[in-house]
């Protein structure tokens, strides 16, 4: 894959890493990018931000029908997607009370929608096109969360590790096909999403920009690496959790623990 000459298209793109994917895709040279959002106000200042072509489409990604017809007008302008990096994400927590069992079946509802199916929706839209030119790619933003877990927030978590198991099946059953994924899982980026649980447990490895990451995400791709975490730290975690889970389970909940004396929440 390479972006200059390409067509992109990206979700959640008014602000945080799909506002980046949509500003480094134009300087590193593509030809048209489509992005989209359900803020439509913050997703122009992202157009003009990024200069370059840029059209945006107010998209809510929990809508099957939403997400196809913004596949199909990239299609239509251009017959073909080189990139769709499917990025919007939604999280809440567990609070107040902090079980697992805490959030609405609204808010699960909704977690499921974005940070699950909306990647599906924009791959049933997407896939023929792309098989049958034998070539694209994917950007699936999940999080750190989908490999190690997310303290106090058991929605996030629990939708974020179902969306690193559809970029994996994306990419056993469709590599052969010419498509290629990469899976970004960061922990802590300087987002809105962060900012919702600033000083917790996420952030214990520092907080990255997002160009930052989108850059490494890019470079991945372009190399065709299915993995990025950002966090170099996430791996070390994710070993240490396929080594002994029981250990690890054991050791976040001491982490869960300490987050509690430390801040009053596990988060």
């Amino acid at each position: 894959m390479q972006l200059d000459g390409s067509v992109v298209l990206v979700t959640g793109a008014a602000s945080g890493i799909g506002r980046s994917m949509v500003t480094r895709a134009v300087a590193r040279g593509a030809k048209a990018v489509y992005a989209s959002d359900v803020n439509e106000p913050e997703l122009a200042k992202t157009a003009e931000m990024a200069g370059g072509t840029v059209i945006t489409m107010r998209c809510d990604v929990s809508k099957e029908a939403d997400c196809t017809a913004q596949v199909e007008r990239a299609l239509a302008d251009h017959g073909h997607i080189d990139l769709l990096c499917s990025n919007a994400g939604v999280g809440f927590s567990d609070g107040p009370d902090w079980m697992a069992t805490s959030q609405s079946n609204d808010q699960w509802a909704m977690a499921w929608g974005i940070n699950v199916m909306a990647h599906v929706y924009f791959a049933r839209a997407a896939l023929p096109s792309m098989i049958k030119r034998g070539t694209g790619n994917f950007i699936i933003t999940a999080s750190a969360a989908g490999l190690i877990t997310q303290t106090g927030d058991a929605v996030y978590s629990t939708t974020k590790h179902a969306a690193v198991g559809f970029a994996e099946s994306l990419a056993i059953t469709h590599g052969d096909d010419g498509i290629g994924v990469t899976l970004l899982c960061p922990q802590a980026v300087n987002t809105n999403l962060i900012k919702l649980v600033e000083g917790g447990a996420a952030s214990v490895d520092g907080v990255l920009e997002p160009d930052q990451v989108v850059d490494l995400t890019f470079d991945g791709a372009e190399q065709g690496e299915f993995l990025v975490t950002a966090h170099d730290t996430v791996l070390g975690y994710w070993k240490n959790k396929v080594e002994n889970y029981g250990r690890w389970v054991g050791g976040m909940r001491k982490f869960r623990r300490m987050l509690i004396e430390k801040t009053g929440r596990p988060v």
